[in-house]
């Protein structure tokens, strides 16, 4: 079990500490990797020697947000840190060695199990891009123009743009001190939210010709088969968000995403709800988990079992514990 860290004691431990390697989970997105990149730069700007550990599942979209920070082979830790890690089972495969030796853990999932030395979580932000922010701040008292860009990338991504419902004041407040500090939000917004690939449009037509609607259309499920990304051309770095297509269909309250993956033959699932459902609960039936408006979990059963439960879970609610 964590003890836990209020933002100042989260300061004055990384004040007393140095030699910090930072690790992301799996399939890593924009805020993970723009928290990552914004903490180390900070850390670096304050006199700190800090990397992040090279994560294999990082995609050319983000890649220059953190390939600068990235530990040499031969790097000697003493301080490991996660960031928007909920759960060590996570972590990629080549970070497994640390499982058991994070000492802190900066977070905003209120699923977050505790399994580091030191926990700083706060669920009321929409990222955990907003946290790096404050730390930053308390430590420094400003922000360089790269860590606003990293941040920038951090709280945009989780938002949709700033577009989801976690999107709160404080998200928009934080972004434009970004802003002001030299992120560069009309590059950002063009690349990451307004530039499709032709591989990706192509996924995009099948998985809205493949569309299936349950609860009287309150429910939307896409499926992404293995034969899917094959036809398209599409690889990971054209997943990005996709989860968040059939939540944007009217009357759609529940958007449900079940993608094959190539290895282990485990199967995504990503669910995004909008008020009152709640993802999270949805995930936890199945040993997953999140926010309460974005959630998800990973099995090994085919798309039509995983649909067939899901249906199950979803035709239960109702009874106070649940969503439907």
């Amino acid at each position: 079990m964590s003890k836990m860290l209020s933002l100042s004691g989260t300061v004055t431990w990384l004040r007393e500490n140095d030699n910090f390697l930072i690790l992301t989970h799996r399939r890593p997105d924009g805020d993970a990797l723009g928290s990552a990149g914004a903490l180390a730069q900070g850390l670096r700007e304050f006199g700190k020697t800090a990397y992040v550990h090279f994560n294999p599942e990082v995609t050319p979209r983000y890649a220059c947000f953190i390939e600068d920070y990235i530990a040499p082979d031969d790097y000697v830790t003493e301080n490991i840190i996660a960031v928007d890690t909920a759960s060590v089972d996570l972590l990629p495969n080549n970070a497994s060695m640390y499982k058991d030796s994070v000492l802190l853990c900066i977070d905003h999932h209120k699923s977050n199990m505790k399994y580091s030395e030191f926990l700083c979580l706060n669920a009321d932000r929409a990222s955990c891009g907003e946290i790096i922010f404050e730390i930053l701040m308390m430590i420094s008292g400003s922000i360089s123009s790269l860590s606003a860009e990293r941040l920038y990338v951090a709280l945009s991504t989780d938002t949709g743009c700033f577009s989801f419902g976690n999107t709160t004041a404080n998200t928009l407040y934080v972004a434009s001190l970004l802003v002001e500090a030299g992120a560069p939000n009309k590059e950002l917004n063009k690349r990451l939210f307004r530039t499709k690939t032709h591989e990706r449009v192509s996924l995009e037509g099948m998985l809205f010709c493949g569309l299936e609607y349950s609860f009287d259309g309150k429910v939307a499920i896409s499926s992404i088969t293995l034969d899917m990304l094959e036809a398209s051309g599409a690889d990971e770095d054209d997943m990005d968000d996709i989860a968040a297509i059939p939540g944007s269909i009217e009357g759609v309250y529940v958007g449900i995403t079940i993608r094959e993956l190539l290895s282990a033959h485990d199967c995504k699932v990503s669910v995004r709800t909008r008020a009152p459902y709640d993802a999270q609960i949805i995930c936890s039936h199945f040993g997953g988990g999140g926010h309460s408006q974005a959630a998800g979990f990973v099995s090994k059963k085919t798309i039509s079992e995983i649909k067939s439960e899901l249906m199950e879970v979803l035709a239960g609610q109702g009874d106070g514990s649940s969503v439907l």
